[in-house]
């Protein structure tokens, strides 16, 4: 079954980036890789093209190989790395978009603007968030934005060494069936 992930890390204090976009921050020195698992499962990404300018000026290997990276953005990309593709309409279409590059498997959003987006708009699945035991006091809020209030349902939590934390929630869809009589 095909389904729209968030998987983020943060800080105590909910920032996924400092004020400057450092993501140093993120490394921890004995802490289990959640993440190579996870892309195993991921059939296409989408990500904010504030995102993809930091991603795309790392050193080294582009992190997500092969998978087919859809950048939502109105401006040109220049010098894209990897399996990148431009992408623009709503929320809806760049989701279903990205579900059509995954085939069968799952669809990967990151960027904070990108995830909100999706959850107003009841199409994230499922959240895995990865709490750093780090305040930066500052710097790019993950939920600040959110047009509504989000109830999430945990369907799992554990520790992945390093004092990190791995908490997996679900939206809490409301009831179809409407009041009973």
């Amino acid at each position: 079954m095909k389904r729209v992930h968030v998987f983020m890390a943060m800080s105590l204090d909910g920032f996924i980036a400092g004020p400057n976009d450092e993501l140093d921050w993120l490394q921890r020195e004995g802490a289990e890789d959640t993440f190579t698992p996870f892309m195993q499962g991921v059939g296409a990404m989408l990500m904010g093209r504030r995102t993809y300018d930091v991603v795309s000026g790392f050193d080294g290997d582009w992190p997500y190989g092969e998978t087919p990276v859809l950048v939502a953005t109105s401006r040109p990309l220049s010098a894209a790395r990897g399996v990148v593709t431009a992408v623009s309409g709503s929320i809806t279409d760049l989701v279903d978009e990205a579900k059509a590059a995954a085939g069968e498997r799952d669809v990967y959003l990151d960027g904070g603007a990108l995830i909100r987006s999706a959850l107003d708009a009841g199409l994230v699945d499922e959240l895995t968030l990865t709490l750093i035991p780090t305040v930066l006091g500052a710097g790019l809020p993950l939920w600040t934005g959110v047009a509504r209030r989000h109830e999430l349902t945990l369907q799992s939590s554990r520790e992945l060494g390093a004092g990190l934390v791995q908490l997996r929630y679900v939206p809490t869809r409301p009831s179809r069936s409407g009041p009973r009589s």
